[in-house]
């Protein structure tokens, strides 16, 4: 029989301790929870285990390995999509060929039970499922199930209300499967266990058991349970395996240096521990390489690696993360949750219930009340870019935006206009209020287009009347996040060095506040969109466009530009069928599904209606997605090189000579080999909508692309703008007389692979440095990242780019075989991985 490990999870409910550390590599008793499991499991001769990854997997692979040195063989599957629990269980089983019987466990679960005796219930009554059940005092949390006497299931409840738990047995999320039953989970579909495999197997009748073990269970699903379980394994509750010799009161690992310690209740030290004469350690974990001084008190409490705790300082009922330091005289009290690399000075006091984000410094001799989680979310920089983003409502706060405002406003000066406009969203408007009020407060006077798209908000600031704008919206990709977009004086994204300056005044605080009599005010412009409207049509050639007639359909994405598009598309002839096109500000983030859907729904309008073109227009107005004539679907890379194809030929049909045309260091080579049978140079850019504005200045460079579906041509605008960009594809097909799907199966052909390996952002620069050092001899471009060609004579090229917002390197190949490009993606993926390891 196999193992599957269930591996993937987040631990949203354990942080801080799982900022930078997936759920199963949480330390318990100075283990890795997983470890505990991959024990167990071993214990019961299943040698055989498949970890399921998905939160930072690098971090499980590496600490395992191939499993040998834990006594097992362990194989990993790595999360294509989110399939659900069940469906990703079938993925692993169709991926590695498991055709036996399997049992199912989460790998951040302590337990002791005997699994053998499972097992032998499970045979004993020829079940095709069992899932291992136990009883609980508050089975809320929990799926409730009702057995009958001989142990077949009778009903199963998933996360039941009061009025609905009918037992105290709850399902442990262990379960033994036969092939019959998992082979009933569909590949590549999203399918839960509660919620789906095993209501049909109720239904059907199938064999579907539970076995009630006896034995310790506990889902550490939040802090004070992680801070218990160490208890209950101190306390010998559970059966788990420490490791280190026995002395009294403690089992202490190799390297410890004990000097006068005094130990009560049950300890664990681990390697190479030291701590001073006079010091008390009393139920506690204290993990490697911890330095404890003298006469400190440790009480019921779990230490990480790492960690100093200074002379005489008191640390009772908490958990402190690895590499922290505790000043002398320090007191940490009571459910004290402490992240990493946190610094607490002398005398200082922490009372109970306070929970810590990693880094935080708390001042010597200062007391803290209340928890630095939100407080300190934007402690070392508010920018990503232009731009501000973060947790609506729970980051991006009426009283943080106030703060935002009244720093642009001392940026800018008392007296100054500033541009305002938004999406649709409730949580936008909110946002532009709160904005609009610290502006108000700074002396600023505030044009509030309100709902409007970016490209025209970008153009309502050519007028020359604002110092500086900013758009509000929904996240476009995270639902739960907002963000605001800033804009130079001329429109373009705010620059690096004013994003500086307001940083440096949001963070002193020594923004200036406008006497009563200075306060600014607020207007509501009118015939914005008419103005831009006008420029939008001075630039494309109707009488083309008019004459071909067009058939086009247009999926607005429930944004702002179905306010504006259509008419400026009733000016130009064209025969259009609109989807979704009215304001709902709940689906202004469409997820991946969301996207398909929409995109399938296109494909059969399109070619049921045999019309030309279908646009997807994003919310924001600023991006394109495209179907062709034939219904296939053009996103992104494959967009890019097609834009650029048509781009070319119709300015070569004009006998006009494109000179250069410039793209992001990641675009596919497809695009250069496009551009060079055209005569035209390639210029490289970050890949970045900043980066893309700055080149569209550059001499020379007719046409600017990118690889998400922003497209800038120079002659009419420096931004990208989605609108125009639907109708110049719409132009240049009527010029040329070329459908999308004839140019598009005679484009080059390439391969891109993508990974991203896990890097401590500490380590970023060592990583970084090593890649300069190993492509030295390569041909390489060093642009945004290093793309280097590491096989001579081969243009297949890789990407290493450090990901600016979390703790990754992206890798992307490009080849002319998706063989090549896989190869490379794995093998640099690793090189990355070695690069990190020997930090």
């Amino acid at each position: 029989m196999k193992a599957i490990i269930m591996a993937g999870g987040f631990g949203t409910r354990l942080r801080p301790l799982t900022i930078n550390l997936p759920k199963p590599m949480v330390p318990l008793m100075n283990k890795p929870m997983m470890e505990h499991i991959v024990n167990l499991l071993k214990e019961h001769d299943m040698f055989d285990q498949t970890s399921l990854l998905f939160f930072q997997p690098d971090a499980i692979t590496s600490y395992f390995g191939d499993g040998s040195a834990f006594g097992v063989r362990m194989q990993y599957t790595r999360a294509e999509a989110d399939y659900g629990t069940a469906g990703s269980v079938r993925n692993a089983t169709e991926q590695h060929g498991i055709k036996e019987r399997i049992l199912i466990i989460s790998g951040d679960v302590l337990t002791d039970f005997d699994l053998s005796q499972a097992l032998a219930f499970h045979e004993q009554k020829k079940a095709k499922a069992t899932i291992i059940l136990t009883r609980v005092k508050n089975p809320l949390q929990f799926g409730v199930v009702i057995t009958e006497e001989d142990g077949r299931i009778a009903r199963f409840l998933e996360k039941p209300s009061w009025g609905e738990v009918f037992s105290d047995t709850i399902n442990t999320g262990i379960y033994i499967l036969e092939p019959e039953a998992f082979e009933r989970i569909p590949y590549r579909r999203e399918f839960d266990f509660s919620k789906d495999l095993f209501p049909l197997l109720l239904e059907e009748n199938a064999g579907l058991y539970g076995y009630i073990a006896s034995g310790y269970w506990r889902d550490i699903g939040n802090l004070i349970e992680y801070h218990e379980a160490h208890l209950d394994a101190l306390g010998g509750r559970v059966r788990i395996q420490a490791s280190g010799s026995r002395r009294e009161n403690a089992m202490v690992e190799e390297g410890a240096e004990l000097d006068g310690v005094e130990f009560y209740g049950q300890n664990v030290i681990g390697k190479n521990v030291k701590i001073a004469h006079g010091t008390k350690v009393i139920n506690s974990v204290i993990g490697d390489s911890s330095v404890i001084s003298g006469g400190a008190m440790i009480e019921e409490a779990v230490l990480w690696d790492n960690i100093n705790v200074g002379e005489l300082a008191h640390i009772n009922h908490a958990v402190i993360c690895s590499h922290c330091s505790i000043g002398s005289e320090a007191k940490i009290h009571h459910h004290v949750f402490m992240g990493e690399r946190c610094q607490v000075g002398e005398k200082a006091e922490i009372m109970a219930n306070v929970k810590l984000w990693p880094q935080k410094q708390i001042d010597s001799g200062s007391i803290l009340h209340t928890s630095l989680v939100l407080e300190d979310r934007w402690s070392k920089e508010l920018f990503t870019n232009s731009r501000i983003s973060g947790a609506s409502n729970i980051e991006i706060t009426p009283e943080f935006t106030a703060k935002v405002g009244a720093a642009l406003g001392a940026l800018v000066g008392m007296g100054q206009y500033v541009v305002i406009s938004r999406d649709s969203d409730p949580g936008s408007r909110v946002i532009s209020r709160a904005l609009t009020s610290g502006l108000m407060s700074a002396g600023i006077n505030v044009r509030d287009l309100e709902q409007s798209p970016i490209p025209l908000t970008r153009h309502d600031l050519l007028n020359g009347r604002q110092a500086a704008g900013v758009h509000i919206r929904k996240n476009p990709y995270e639902k739960r996040r907002s963000d605001l977009i800033f804009f130079d004086s001329d429109g373009k994204d705010l620059t690096t060095t004013k994003g500086k300056t307001i940083e440096r005044y949001f963070f002193g605080e020594d923004f200036p506040r406008a006497p009563y009599d200075k306060v600014g005010t607020i207007e509501f412009p009118v015939r914005t969109g008419e103005a831009y409207r006008k420029n939008f049509l001075k630039s494309i050639d109707t009488e083309v466009l008019s004459k071909a007639k067009l058939r086009i359909v247009i999926d607005y994405a429930f944004g702002i530009t179905s306010t504006i598009f259509p008419n400026i598309l009733g000016t130009l002839g064209v025969e259009v069928v609109s989807l979704n096109g009215y304001l709902e500000p709940t689906k202004l983030t469409r997820a991946k599904e969301e996207f398909k859907r929409s995109t399938e729904q296109l494909k059969n309008i399109v070619t049921s209606l045999s019309y030309d073109v279908g646009f997807i227009l994003d919310a924001g107005g600023e991006r394109i997605s495209v179907v062709d004539e034939n219904g296939e679907f053009h996103h992104n890379q494959n967009l890019l090189t097609l834009v650029t194809k048509f781009f070319l030929e119709s300015r070569k049909l004009e006998g006009q000579q494109v000179k250069k045309i410039a793209i992001p260091i990641s675009a596919s080579s497809e695009v250069e080999v496009v551009a060079i049978s055209y005569g035209v140079e390639v210029v490289y850019t970050k890949n970045s909508h900043a980066a893309m504005m700055v080149s569209s200045n550059k001499a020379n460079v007719g046409f600017v692309g990118g690889t998400r579906g922003g497209f800038i041509f120079p002659d009419y605008f420096f931004a990208v703008d989605g609108m125009y960009a639907a109708t110049k594809l719409l132009e240049m097909m009527a010029r040329t007389q070329i459908k999308i799907g004839d140019i598009a199966k005679d484009l080059p052909r390439r391969v891109q692979a993508h990974r991203q390996a896990f890097c401590p952002q500490d380590h970023l620069g060592t990583v970084m440095r090593r890649a300069m050092e190993h492509t030295k001899s390569m041909d390489r471009i060093l642009v945004d990242g290093i793309r280097f060609s590491p096989i001579s004579g081969n243009s297949a090229w890789v990407l290493i780019i450090p990901e600016k917002e979390r703790p990754y390197c992206e890798i992307l190949t490009d080849a002319d075989s998706k063989e090549t490009a896989e190869v490379l993606a794995e093998e640099y993926s690793a090189q990355v991985y070695e690069w990190r390891k020997n930090v």
